[in-house]
């Protein structure tokens, strides 16, 4: 699967350098000082020199979010990883949850979320049985789970064609909801599946296909810069979830 030519036109296209200026290892370098600046959790003004100017890294961070590139490579990753576990590159099931994580002071729009007592932004996300993202986005901690999940959902199930059975947590429950994902198939095909917590649970158990999502969870919050939300603007937020998986992809290949 050669996506070369593709990653270097969209590389082109975000005008590297202060004169649009291209040279061999910038493409490379900009990715390490993100996969670092999400692992590490260093504000901006802290990347190494070694990196360059970290003016010049934030430069090309916001291009190529405009521009979508990191979702592209993202995309183009997951299909490698799907095949190389003998997957086909789009799924049949997938799991639907949301994250609740704090913001700073000087982050952008918030909410508070009374059911985890948090001020902060929810992260929904839907990812398949590997645990892989299929779609994330990012809204203040006070919108219902229902609504951020039909804020993303849309484009994700039409794009994905081969997808049969959505599973969900509780938050996810009710027959208006339920109706509304299967309306997305003609025949009928696709179906919400919602798993209950066990009676009398108490803590954490790992529940039926559930725990593929938690762990997805878990993961981000390996990455100090995403234990926290710092970023003013949502798709900032979006984008270093998606650098986020980049890395966790590459090293599954290397």
């Amino acid at each position: 699967m050669n996506n070369g030519p593709c990653c270097s036109w969209y590389c082109r296209s975000a005008k590297l350098g202060p004169n649009g200026a291209d040279h061999p290892g910038t493409c490379v370098g900009i990715c390490n000082a993100m996969l670092y600046f999400v692992r590490a959790g260093a504000s901006w003004r802290l990347l190494p020199r070694d990196f360059g100017p970290w003016q010049t890294v934030f430069h090309y961070f916001r291009v190529w979010t405009k521009l979508g590139l990191w979702e592209v490579i993202h995309d183009i990753l997951r299909h490698t990883v799907r095949e190389q576990a003998a997957k086909r590159p789009q799924p049949t099931a997938a799991i639907l949850d949301s994250q609740t994580v704090r913001s700073s002071d000087q982050a952008g729009e918030r909410g508070y979320d009374a059911a985890k007592k948090t001020k902060g932004i929810k992260r929904p996300i839907l990812v398949a049985t590997l645990g892989l993202l299929l779609g994330v986005c990012v809204t203040p901690a006070d919108v219902p789970e229902r609504e951020g999940a039909m804020a993303f959902l849309s484009p994700i199930l039409r794009c994905c064609r081969w997808l049969r059975c959505l599973w969900a947590d509780q938050g996810y429950s009710g027959d208006k909801f339920a109706a509304w994902v299967a309306s997305h198939r003609k025949t009928g095909t696709l179906r919400l599946e919602v798993s209950p917590k066990r009676q009398g649970q108490r803590g954490f158990t790992v529940l039926f296909k559930r725990w593929i999502v938690e762990r997805t969870f878990g993961w981000f919050m390996q990455h100090r810069r995403l234990v926290r939300n710092y970023e003013v603007k949502p798709e900032h937020a979006r984008a270093l979830l998606h650098i986020t998986m980049i890395g966790i992809m590459v090293r599954r290949l290397a």
